[in-house]
């Protein structure tokens, strides 16, 4: 029987303020009817375009939390990656991100806290465009070796 072995991301000692990544991600139609359907979420701006065609927005938009989900996703998966725990998060939804829009997110590790064993991550998003539409922080609690 072979043993089950998991990835782990990167360790405390691992990281070092300045360490970043981008991710470019767009919210298809199909990801925005999975989110309406596990959270029951029927806010007709999300997905209504004659709803949305009314509104200050003219089309539907994404809606703000599937923009976290992808800002933790990366911290889970890359930066630390595997293992990680995200502990506190602050963020700022600066312009609306509209469907297949492509954004891309720039993480950034601006602070190691050996002492309190978390990190601290700015992200910055941008449209296509090149405008500003989502900044956070987010302070993580990487992954342990035991």
């Amino acid at each position: 029987m072979s043993e089950d072995v998991h990835r782990r991301g990167k360790t405390i000692d691992e990281i070092k303020e300045g360490d970043s990544l981008t991710v470019t991600e767009s919210i298809s139609d199909r990801d925005l009817l999975l989110y309406l359907g596990i959270t029951n979420d029927n806010n007709p701006l999300y997905i209504q375009h004659d709803y949305a065609r009314d509104t200050e927005y003219q089309k539907p938009i994404v809606p703000p939390v599937l923009l976290t989900g992808i800002i933790t996703s990366s911290i889970s998966k890359v930066l630390p990656g595997p293992g990680s725990d995200v502990v506190n998060l602050s963020t700022n939804f600066i312009l609306p991100v509209y469907h297949n829009e492509m954004v891309t997110f720039s993480f950034e590790v601006i602070k190691v806290d050996s002492m309190k064993e978390v990190i601290t991550i700015s992200v910055e998003g941008e449209n296509e465009d090149g405008d500003r539409v989502i900044d956070a922080v987010v302070i993580v609690k990487p992954p342990k070796i035991f």
